[in-house]
């Protein structure tokens, strides 16, 4: 057997190296327990690591192909949980005081157990904020988590401690969520490929009244991104709003798929935001990539939206109570929350229902907003984020290109500086980040890439030509 690469290899990569015997999986597990060794001291991107079990799963793997058998198109790639989701074997702290501590669940999601079944093998659980409610990663339970690209930076929430693994090569791939950003935010700050499904497309049971969040991974490669969708994606009877399976494959949808003839939209600002200069930039001269490599001129589009931010603030209360409703024993237990999710508990605690009609009414006419930005294009291009990467401990920036944003925008004005992620979650559409350059500081820029409903196939064709026509460095420079 040869040697792991020097550079840790994509998903894909792996597996197909694996398969073909250019090193096995328990040398790659190795490689990974040695590179959370290294780094995870100063990134703090993982909270939990069972190193024992995913080596003894490894060593089976590696039997099991010795012996002729497939055990699907992940065998033998470890991976990273974001510690807001199942995986048996292993405890689930949602980032909160309140979980911290806890046994380990017995039981996978169906996220995690779809690609355990594809052979891959969870390596540990990374970290998060709590309940998955901010846009950097920094907990009571766990403290603060870094982005590998700058340490005194954030790589980005929810989905930061996965973020950082795979930005700093700890492991190829780490599983997210996204609920208002929470895969693409990572992925803009850490320089990943971050791609949000449209809602339904990974079955998902749990609790969610808000109906926004979708599951997800932080890839290096568009082609994992696509992989993971074709292996996660399809109904499931628990899950009522699932959807039915892709008549097709997303891996190979990703090189063939006819993309000729789209109206390619570009929005700088969605209408309302305030962008950094030289994220405006880089995502610009991006999206002029995408739109070239279709053969079609980039067009800005005018947009009119009912206040996303505000809308999306205000339908999460629901979702938020579904996560604290058995833990917390009002009020004696509010000391231990964050801010931001303490807020939300005791501004809501005694709300009647019909306090929340005029949020879902908003949620409604932004529906419609959206439906009228796609009858002008087919695909709807923004910078990922506002601003780069911002300070670790946070709070999020609030002042962007020198304005100061709260006489505009209030309690919102801390939410500014991610404003253009949220509108995918509230209509269901599929977005993807794919990274756009780094700034003078290094610091890496996302472009999204939105999609209509149901079109996750396009949005990822769009992200690979893309990949095609401007390769970015998969590892952040210092750990690479």
């Amino acid at each position: 057997m040869g040697d792991v690469p020097a550079e840790m290899p994509s998903a894909t990569e792996a597996a197909e190296a694996i398969k073909r015997g250019d090193y096995t999986s328990v040398d790659l597990v190795e490689r990974v327990l040695r590179e959370i060794e290294a780094h995870n001291g100063a990134l703090n991107a993982f909270v939990h690591v069972d190193a024992d079990g995913a080596r003894a799963r490894a060593a089976e793997i590696d039997a099991a192909i010795a012996r002729g058998e497939d055990l699907g198109p992940l065998a033998g790639v470890p991976f990273g949980v974001k510690d807001l989701e199942d995986c048996a074997g292993m405890p689930t702290s949602h980032g909160s005081l309140l979980y911290k501590g806890g046994d380990p669940v017995d039981h996978d999601s169906i996220h995690v157990a779809r690609l355990r079944a594809a052979g891959a093998i969870p390596i540990g659980k990374t970290a998060a904020p709590e309940f998955g409610t901010l846009q950097f990663t920094k907990t009571k339970a766990w403290g603060v988590t870094r982005n590998p690209w700058n340490i005194e930076r954030t790589p980005g929430g929810s989905s930061g401690g996965s973020a950082s693994a795979v930005a700093a090569g700890m492991v190829p791939f780490a599983t997210a969520s996204d609920g208002g950003g929470s895969t693409r935010i990572p992925a803009s700050f850490s320089g990943l490929v971050g791609m949000k499904p449209s809602f339904g497309r990974i079955p998902d049971p749990s609790p969610d009244p808000s109906q926004t969040a979708v599951l997800g991974i932080e890839a290096v490669a568009v082609r994992d991104a696509a992989r993971h969708l074709d292996i996660t994606s399809g109904p499931d009877d628990r899950d009522r709003i699932s959807l039915p399976p892709y008549a097709g494959s997303y891996e190979q949808a990703i090189e063939d798929l006819d993309v000729s003839g789209l109206r390619i939209g570009w929005s700088l600002d969605l209408g309302f935001a305030v962008v950094d200069p030289e994220v405006a930039d880089l995502s610009r001269a991006a999206a002029e990539t995408v739109a070239a490599r279709c053969g079609t001129t980039l067009v800005d589009v005018p947009v009119h939206l009912t206040d996303p931010v505000l809308t999306w603030m205000t339908t999460g209360a629901l979702s938020l109570w579904f996560k604290v409703r058995d833990k917390v024993h009002y009020p004696d237990r509010l000391h231990e929350l964050t801010t931001y999710v303490r807020f939300g508990v005791e501004a809501t605690y005694d709300k009647p229902v019909r306090s929340m009609v005029k949020a879902f009414e908003r949620r409604e006419q932004l529906e419609a907003d959206c439906a009228a930005i796609f009858e002008q294009v087919d695909v709807l291009l923004t910078p990922t984020a506002a601003v780069p990467a911002f300070l670790a401990e946070g709070p999020s920036p609030t002042t962007i290109a020198g304005e100061d944003l709260t006489a505009r925008f209030g309690l919102a004005a801390g939410a500014m500086s991610v404003p253009f992620t949220m509108l995918a979650n509230l209509c269901w559409n599929p977005a993807c980040s794919v990274p756009a350059g780094t700034n003078a500081e290094g610091l890496p820029v996302g472009l999204q890439i939105m999609g209509r409903r149901h079109a996750d196939d396009v949005v990822l064709r769009l992200a690979r030509l893309f990949e095609e026509a401007r390769p970015w460095a998969r590892h952040a420079p210092a750990t690479a």
